[in-house]
């Protein structure tokens, strides 16, 4: 680019603008500085320092200099309920949702707090009544996230269902997953009572809203079994090869005396096998080996259980492969069999264990719903131990 005359007289142009902006910036600053009262800045003082208590008590002596300061009144909300003084809290959001000259986003803002501060403080019914009003307004969303987890903890699946609708509808995100379980929810108690017709009705909702849920084809050949429909049954519980073949071990055992009741469990069994080559599973070979040996024997079941072994070698394995030792030997070296399976069971007893993907807590009994987190369909139907054990 040339250079122009003009150009020198643009620079001290620019300069003093520049200078100018500034200082109109800094006397502005100056006087919303001088404005505040001297207890806004110790309590800023006091939050850097982590003092929470002293903080606290400075912003109220300025709230109550000036009670237009809105920001302050959230800040103190939110420090209260933090703290656990919820008490505290909730005065100061209603406080706010009460005022005549608050403008709607603002009241908005301090109903949604206020809806915070209730769960914070298990008033559950005025939290949802909060989390309700805000339909409609920027706060539906997390409002809506809120309301879920309220109807999961108190068991409103109806409820939780309709606002799993609402959150596909306001994200686009399907929550047809979950939906499945909380029919189930419903079906468990009417499967209890005998009321097999509401029972059916709420899992096929389960399986329209998510047709691989495994948890619903288990309740609907635990119903069919019950109504004494065995061969609907087992059709139910073969249909999860479909869904999903890792959650098989879990219908093992039943598919096993289903088959036994139709007078066929050389079937069942044949069965298993298959699933058991197909879909290596500890589960699976436990429920075999229980079988094989009923049926043919210890010998048989040692068989068995050494096959799968050189397959998938496991500890878990090992153990069950001396169990079946121990079936058939009556030696005088029986007793030291019998210690080094004791040895192993206490090596595999944390091996032995199901565990939650989404926070680690293990368990013995296999969960739909985490009891730690609270999440649900997190545990994986196979053993600690079997984590490199892959269909």
């Amino acid at each position: 680019m040339d250079f122009e005359p003009w150009m020198l007289l643009a620079f001290p142009l620019f300069f003093g603008m520049g200078w100018l902006a500034a200082r109109i910036d800094i006397k502005e600053l100056l006087t919303e500085s001088s404005a505040l009262p001297r207890s806004y800045f110790d309590g800023l003082n006091f939050l850097l320092n982590e003092q929470q208590d002293q903080a606290i008590e400075a912003f109220i002596e300025v709230v109550k200099v000036d009670p237009q300061t809105i920001e302050l009144h959230f800040a103190l909300g939110s420090l209260f309920r933090r703290r656990g003084e919820v008490d505290r809290a909730i005065r100061m959001h209603l406080n706010l949702v009460e005022r005549p000259d608050l403008e709607e986003e603002r009241k908005q803002q301090a109903l949604f707090e206020l809806a915070q501060d209730y769960l914070k403080g298990g008033i559950l019914d005025r939290a949802e009544d909060a989390l309700q009003r805000l339909r409609g307004t920027e706060y539906e969303k997390p409002a809506a996230e809120f309301l879920l987890d309220l109807y999961q903890k108190e068991k409103e699946w109806l409820k939780a269902i309709d606002v799993g609708r609402r959150l596909e509808a306001l994200t686009g995100e399907s929550r047809g997953h979950l939906a499945a379980f909380f029919y189930c929810e419903l079906a468990a108690p009417e499967l209890a009572k005998n009321r097999d017709e509401a029972a059916f009705a709420h899992l096929e909702q389960a399986l329209t809203a998510d047709p691989k849920n495994v948890r619903a084809s288990i309740m609907l050949g635990d119903a069919a079994l019950a109504a004494g429909r065995v061969a609907d049954a087992v059709g139910y519980w073969k249909n999860i090869e479909k869904q999903n073949p890792e959650y098989l071990p879990l219908v093992a055992e039943r598919l096993l005396a289903a088959h036994r009741q139709m007078g066929d469990g050389e079937s069942g069994e044949t069965l298993l096998r298959g699933w058991l080559q197909q879909y290596p599973s500890l589960d699976l070979m436990n429920v075999l080996f229980g079988a094989v040996v009923a049926r043919a024997g210890a010998l048989a079941a040692y068989q068995l259980v050494r096959d799968e072994l050189r397959r998938n070698p496991s500890l878990l394995g090992l153990e069950k492969l001396l169990e079946a030792q121990l079936l058939s030997y009556h030696g005088e070296r029986r007793g030291d069999l019998e210690l080094v399976k004791s040895l192993i069971h206490d090596r595999t007893r944390s091996l032995g264990m199901y565990r939650c993907s989404h926070c680690g807590f293990k368990a013995r009994q296999f969960y739909w719903h985490c009891p730690a987190c609270h999440s649900w369909d997190t545990y994986r139907p196979r053993r600690t131990e079997e984590t490199g054990v892959t269909p």
